[in-house]
């Protein structure tokens, strides 16, 4: 299959339905968002049994090795065009990882769950500044909104909310999301690159990236560790290749170049929503009403940003 039909199939498939108003590519955003937010506990895991840098390049190698066969759109003329998007954009998402990863390291979870949903508020700020395209202003809105709930939902009173250096690390990965996002949207719908062959070449660079960034990093005689021979290790590593980011960017490249990076920003800021049910119901965790209240906002602010736009009446001549 080559790039034009896989694009053609994409389109077909996920481009033109509609349900209530809201699209496919909104509804696969919204799986990815339920498939990010019970990623946590198992990246947690995962790390504790294997250094950071190395577990990202282990865990975007494999992804490498499952799209393979994806490459085979840049065998052809666009090759330079497609190394260079996909080079570019793994630059950025490995940016993001190792910011993220981090940043968790140096604060509350709570905390680090309402500053990457900063990137919400940010998208529209940032989609101006590099598209040139001035959002709606409900847009606009929504994406306060989402900040605030993402706020309550991460902590159980205000006071909770407390600024350190993991903090910062996370404003940072909350801004390289949108940036992402919006040049995802940029780069990818130009060149016209098949979601699959983006999300194996972005992974490539990542894992390369990230073995590079732990032998400069690591000590002069440092040796990397053999990651654990343990069922639960491998099944994590499984979920997160698979899900959370074979499927998941694959979803979301494709989205970003057909939706408004505002939208799928929003609708990825329900992620923390998912992440709260999935560890009071899987994990016995407890919320209260003041973080159920913060998911709901957010849950009604990504539902707002998916409504059409009103339609002015026409008036009769």
């Amino acid at each position: 299959m080559d790039s034009k039909q896989a694009q053609g199939i994409a389109t077909g498939a996920w481009g033109a339905k509609k349900w209530g108003g809201i699209g496919a590519a909104e509804i696969m955003l919204l799986l990815v968002a339920a498939v990010w937010g019970g990623s946590y506990a198992v990246a947690k895991q995962a790390t504790q049994q294997l250094p950071v840098l190395e577990f990202i390049a282990l865990r975007f190698g494999l992804t490498f090795l499952v799209l393979l066969p994806a490459l085979r759109p840049l065998f052809g003329a666009q090759w330079r065009q497609g190394l260079a998007v996909g080079g570019l954009l793994g630059a950025n998402l490995l940016a993001i990882f190792v910011c993220e990863t981090f940043g968790v390291s140096l604060t509350a979870a709570s905390n680090a769950a309402f500053l990457i949903s900063l990137c919400v508020a940010l998208t529209p700020f940032v989609e101006w500044w590099l598209l040139g395209q001035r959002p709606a202003r409900r847009v606009f809105w929504a994406a306060g909104l989402s900040a605030v709930g993402a706020a309550m939902l991460s902590a159980t009173s205000p006071a909770d909310i407390a600024v350190g250096w993991g903090d910062g690390l996370m404003v940072v990965a909350a801004f390289l999301r949108a940036v992402m996002v919006c040049m995802t949207r940029r780069l990818a719908g130009r060149h016209a690159m098949p979601a699959l062959t983006l999300t194996a070449v972005q992974s490539g660079v990542m894992a390369l990236g990230a073995m590079a960034i732990s032998l400069v990093a690591s000590p002069p005689n440092g040796a990397w560790h053999i990651p654990p021979a343990t069922a639960s290790f491998w099944w994590g590593m499984a979920y997160l290749v698979l899900l959370c980011t074979v499927f998941a960017f694959f979803a979301q490249n494709h989205a970003a170049s057909r939706s408004s990076p505002s939208r799928v920003a929003l609708l990825m800021g329900s992620e923390p929503v998912f992440g709260a049910l999935i560890a009071v119901y899987g994990f016995g965790e407890r919320i209260g009403a003041w973080g159920w209240a913060g998911g709901l906002l957010i849950v009604v602010a990504a539902w707002w940003v998916t409504m059409p736009p009103p339609v002015a009446p026409r008036t009769q001549a």
